[in-house]
């Protein structure tokens, strides 16, 4: 074969192949820079969610939110152990609107509930809680 007589040929043949090896090269490097930016909002997403987690953990008056629960209630219903950033509390003879008070306090407040036990004691009710921050 007379690869004179198609050397235009070959060189447009090499030329358009070399372009469908630069698209699809340059086509990989776009799809990969989208990943990656994609993965750069997806950390600066979960920086920024443990940064107000930090915040809403880091407060100062959690402790003070924490001792308003022993107020809520007489004082009669209510043993109340605090170690410095931990709290044991036993509520007893609750009545269901009493008992509601305090559990939606409890849960409204940023704090690690470790044991949070409710029974139910003829009409009253009998609650333990213990908890961390």
């Amino acid at each position: 074969m007379n690869w004179k007589a198609y050397k235009n040929e070959l060189i447009v043949g090499l030329a358009i192949l070399l372009m469908l090896v630069g698209f699809l090269y340059k086509q990989q490097q776009i799809s990969g820079q989208t990943d990656a930016s994609a993965q750069a909002g997806n950390a600066l997403h979960d920086i920024k969610e443990v940064i107000a987690l930090q915040q809403v953990w880091g407060d100062k008056k959690i402790s003070k939110k924490v001792d308003k629960l022993k107020t809520l209630v007489s004082p009669s219903k209510v043993k109340w152990q605090k170690k410095s950033k931990k709290v044991t509390a036993t509520f007893s003879t609750l009545s269901a609107k009493e008992l509601n008070k305090v559990v939606s306090k409890i849960l409204n407040i940023a704090v690690v509930i470790q044991k949070l036990e409710i029974k139910k004691v003829g009409p009253s009710y009998t609650m333990e809680f213990k908890c961390k921050w």
